[in-house]
């Protein structure tokens, strides 16, 4: 087991990394203050980790459990509503620790219900896939989908623990395992360029599901997203370049629905889009472009638009999305591979330029 801190003073808590920790009481028990738990899971996680989750937090604590459906489609207001339906019917009160057992979804939702029961309890994030352990669950961003746009209604509220058990990772489908890779290549390319090298010469054995690769590229994940959320934990200026690739990603999300293209099959087409543009402000090289198409192919991962989405779709789906200020577009654009920055002035052609050379109609 392998343990991180993220620096957030009275709100810093622990990311623990390991094999079998799902198993293990101990850890549930140091930051679990109350007598109650509530566990938040889905179809699909339950029937393999609940009852070992169960098993674990039985000793020490009185649990309910809720299970909701399955997928990014759900994560809504009123899904999030029958977790508060179940804290009310059963009576818990403000000691009670909401425990988030499941993907980036459940990890969303659990952490908005825990931001807004009796005004705040605690939570923690045990996260079962790829993407929600390197991104989701670490950093304290919590919120539900609105049809207008991704993750428009939430709020900035941190767990207690997150508990990255990476046996989880042998029931993770092929396709989610890539999806989760798209978030870890970011890393790479918005502030650890050695990292991404490191990715570009083991991409095999993450695919491959060895156990250490896996551990390395988690733990590397989240020391990254942890600095940089210690130096901005409400996205008011530099966490923002954790967003490389997601304005155009949440566009084709909108625009496709919600669940037809896996997270991070989008965020992966949004880092090429932003590459390209990056490319054309004049800040990287052609070069640096293929190294990324390249390494996202290797993983799986597409790298050109939705067949049939066009550039005035584009444009319109991100003219709602979170990082518009008085009206402009902010983007995370790369000044260097391992280098990005948040930039306001884009000119509307080399935006449109960039979209239409990854696929956009």
């Amino acid at each position: 087991m392998h343990s991180l801190h993220v620096d957030l003073g009275d709100r810093s808590y622990p990311i623990l990394i390991g094999s079998g920790l799902l198993k293990d009481p101990r850890y549930f028990e140091q930051c679990i203050r109350g007598k109650q738990v509530l566990i938040v899971t889905n179809e699909t996680i339950a029937p393999l980790y609940l009852e070992t989750v169960l098993a674990a937090l039985s000793g020490f604590a009185k649990i309910d459990t809720v299970q909701l459906p399955d997928g990014e489609a759900f994560k809504t207001l009123d899904t999030v509503n029958r977790v508060f339906d179940t804290l009310l019917e059963k009576r818990h009160d403000r000691s009670t620790t909401i425990v988030a057992l499941g993907g980036g979804v459940i990890g969303d939702m659990s952490g908005f219900a825990a931001a807004c029961y009796q005004r705040g309890v605690d939570f923690v994030q045990v996260p079962t896939t790829l993407l929600s352990q390197v991104d989701s669950s670490v950093g304290g961003k919590t919120g539900v989908n609105h049809p207008l746009g991704k993750n428009m209604i939430g709020a900035f509220y941190q767990p207690q623990l997150v508990l990255i058990d990476i046996e989880t990772l042998t029931t993770l489908p092929d396709r989610e395992l890539s999806a989760g890779i798209a978030e870890v290549i970011k890393y790479g390319m918005i502030c650890d360029a050695p990292f991404f090298e490191w990715l570009e010469a083991n991409m095999d054995a993450l695919l491959s599901r060895d156990p250490d690769a896996l551990a390395y590229a988690i733990d590397r994940s989240c020391a990254d997203k942890a600095a940089v959320v210690a130096e901005d934990e409400r996205e008011s200026g530099r966490r923002a370049i954790l967003n490389f690739g997601h304005t155009f990603g949440h566009a084709i999300e909108a625009v496709q629905g919600y669940g037809n293209w896996l997270h991070g099959e989008a965020v992966a087409a949004g880092m090429v889009m932003a590459a390209e543009l990056s490319c054309r402000r004049g800040w990287i090289s052609a070069r640096d472009v293929e190294r990324l198409r390249a390494l996202l192919s290797k993983a799986n991962l597409p790298q050109q638009s939705p067949e049939g989405m066009t550039v005035d779709d584009y444009l319109q789906a991100m003219s709602v999305d979170k990082k518009v200020q008085d009206g402009k577009l902010r983007l995370v654009l790369l000044r260097a591979l391992g280098d990005a920055q948040i930039v306001a002035d884009t000119p509307k052609d080399q935006l449109m330029d960039a979209l239409r050379a990854c696929g956009a109609g």
